[in-house]
């Protein structure tokens, strides 16, 4: 029928007994994050944990990976953004939350694990622990979090699941975990068929060991109700009716609608804010459910807080104890945002304006904890700085699919100074995975990018893995090469490692571009002698300015041509001047991919429409003499 959460920290669902009476019926709370690697299957677990709970109708259409419901979600096959379901198993409610398993969106991870007791860590059969599982495991047992470990897919060929679980081991001990840690239970399982078991001798049938170990691990949320509300929000949300919505797991105490609450910010110095909480919510299956009254262990959402923000305590109004704020590892790689200055500007997008285009970028650092954006001395560029490649482009495209219209310049990496003043730079732990017969290519790619081999072994399965440790600057522009070396049969991870000392320079891009010396239409008959030596970007109509770049020289160094040339009209006929014009599919450019390929003098115009690679400099003119003094500088003229 429906259900309540009370001040002894129990969720009471109201159920329909004998004589159509209704009573209560006392069900407890876990609250468990899950977190792995990307592609190792967290979500489609969560998917079958849903439907084998009964949170859905047996005759409900619901698609694959429901959890994944963010457009770039689905259409990259990853997680982005945590969200939180609930689930039913016996006389339990399960509080659940998803969590990014890419190493960009670290910051997900590391704020959801405050409002959880305990953790899946679901560790693939085949690959075993990868770059972004030591990241996450570390996370969880610094905060003391409970792990039940889900050795997923072992119906893949290959699956080696003893193995993966002393692979696991080790890594526990590696991280210095505690015993009760290192005795943490294993589940094998397969997410896609919807089974798990305890002993793999033992056929299973469905996901039951796995609900039943959740019961038996994980501790109960805590219900401490008899003292004051405490609360720390853990991660907005956003609705048009209500505003903003603080999430977080109630530490101690009850909430109830209507009551009077105190925000207090992590900055001791900032003045406390009072509200009052005009909605609560709490989660149930894929539903937000309005409740009147919370009580201590339950997650929940409180509407009404205008001035909420991640990391800022709720309180009573008369105990304004302010909770541990959220430690978030800082940012490695910043970008330049600018205004679209180039002739196309205004064309396509709705938003072009500084004041937009700032406005928005500070909207987002509300709920992405792990961005930050600082202010220039010019008034049309803003450096935003991220985790990573990945984590800078999901809010490039997030931003041109709204209507903005931008550029981004190069990445660059984000220095340190260390205790004696020495310059420091990020150091990525790079986990290759690639067939034996293209490992000399990628070791010797590697070299001159500074990258030094930690480990290298042979899982079997024809493949060899390879540890390295590398300048984060080593590895701008490296996928692309890699996914050309390896035939497209590789596979690549990285994390954040450590800073370390500067390496000095690398190996920078090999070849020049083709730059566009007219503006116009591209016409195929241009192009057609232009193919030849290059790689191309553009087709024929699309629409071109002078600065702009059109393809990629064979050799080192920029040429200026003209993808606008017609063929000159003729009189003559032979058997040679009216032959087809074919043409190569163009390279398609990604906002990733951009991002590798560009150089410092170097933008990408973003826009809802296009994505352009163009000069600093359109001016042929101010290119050169650009150079030329660059030239007198180093030779010392």
């Amino acid at each position: 029928m429906g259900w309540a959460t009370l001040s002894n920290g129990f969720t009471l669902e109201l159920v329909w007994g004998s004589f159509g009476r209704v009573y209560f019926q006392a069900m407890q709370i876990r609250n468990i994050a899950i977190i792995a690697h990307v592609d190792h299957g967290k979500t489609t677990l969560v998917d079958k944990m849903l439907r084998q709970s009964g949170a859905f109708r047996d005759n409900q259409v619901v698609a694959e990976r429901v959890m994944d419901s963010n457009p770039l979600e689905r259409e990259r096959g990853i997680t982005i953004l945590a969200k939180n379901t609930s689930i039913r198993w016996k006389d339990t409610k399960i509080n659940v939350v998803d969590t990014p398993g890419h190493a960009d969106f670290g910051g997900e991870v590391e704020r959801i694990l405050r409002m959880v007791d305990g953790v899946l860590l679901v560790v693939d059969a085949f690959d075993g622990p990868m770059p972004q599982t030591r990241f996450v495991l570390r996370k969880a047992l610094e905060l003391g979090r409970t792990p039940i470990v889900v050795i997923n897919k072992i119906d893949r060929p290959g699956a080696d699941p003893m193995r993966v679980h002393d692979e696991v081991l080790d890594l526990f001990i590696e991280l210095e975990a505690t015993e009760a840690q290192l005795d943490a239970p294993v589940v094998y399982a397969s997410a896609r068929e919807g089974v798990a078991t305890i002993d793999m001798d033992v056929k299973p049938v469905d996901l039951s060991p796995l609900f039943d170990m959740i019961l038996s691990a994980v501790p109960e949320a805590p219900s401490d109700s008899t003292l004051p509300f405490q609360m720390l929000i853990s991660t907005i949300d956003f609705s048009p009716y209500l505003g903003r919505l603080g999430i977080g797991r109630i530490e101690r105490g009850t909430v109830n609608v209507g009551d009077q609450v105190l925000l207090l910010p992590m900055d001791t110095n900032q003045k406390n804010e009072q509200a009052k909480v005009t909605k609560l919510y709490t989660y149930e299956g894929l539903e937000r459910i309005e409740v009147q009254t919370a009580a201590a262990g339950e997650i929940v959402s409180l509407a009404g807080l205008e001035g909420v923000e991640i990391g800022l305590t709720v309180t009573d109004l008369e105990h304004p104890e302010r909770l541990e704020g959220i430690a978030v590892e800082e940012p490695t790689i910043s970008v330049d945002f600018l205004v679209n200055n180039s002739p196309f500007a205004g064309k396509e997008g709705k938003f072009v304006t500084s004041r937009q285009i700032r406005d928005r970028l500070y909207k987002e650092l509300e709920r992405n904890v792990a961005l930050k954006v600082d202010d220039t001395d010019s008034t049309d560029t803003w450096t935003v700085s991220g985790r990573g490649e990945l984590h800078l482009s999901i809010l490039m495209e997030t931003m041109r699919r709204e209507g903005y219209e931008f550029q981004v310049s190069r990445p660059r990496v984000i220095l340190k100074k260390g205790l004696n003043g020495e310059r420091l730079e990020p150091y990525e732990e790079l986990a290759i995975d690639v067939p034996e017969e293209f490992l000399g290519a990628v070791i010797e790619k590697l070299g001159p990018r500074r990258g030094e081999m930690i480990e290298m072994k042979n899982p079997g399965q024809g493949l060899t893995r390879v540890l390295y440790r590398i300048p984060a600057r080593g590895l701008f522009g490296y996928r692309s090469e890699f996914l050309t070396d390896t035939r497209g049969t590789g596979i690549m991870h990285h994390r954040f490692l450590e800073y370390g000392a500067w390496a000095g320079s690398l190996a920078t891009r090999s070849r020049g571009t083709l730059v566009s010396m007219e503006n116009g239409t591209i016409i195929a008959f241009a192009l057609a002698a232009l193919q030849e030596r290059s790689t191309l970007f553009v087709t024929p109509g699309d629409p071109v300015y002078e600065g702009m770049i059109v393809g990629e020289n064979s050799r080192p160094g920029d040429m200026d041509v003209n993808p606008t040339k017609e063929k000159k009209l003729s009189n003559m006929r032979t058997t040679g001047t009216d032959e087809n014009i074919r043409l190569e599919p163009p390279r398609e450019l990604t906002l990733e991919g951009a991002l590798e390929y560009i150089e410092d003098d170097e933008l990408i115009e973003i826009t809802p429409k296009s994505i352009r690679l163009r000069k600093r400099l359109l001016g042929q003119s101010d290119r050169k003499k650009i150079s030329r003094e660059a030239k007198r500088e180093r030779a010392g003229i």
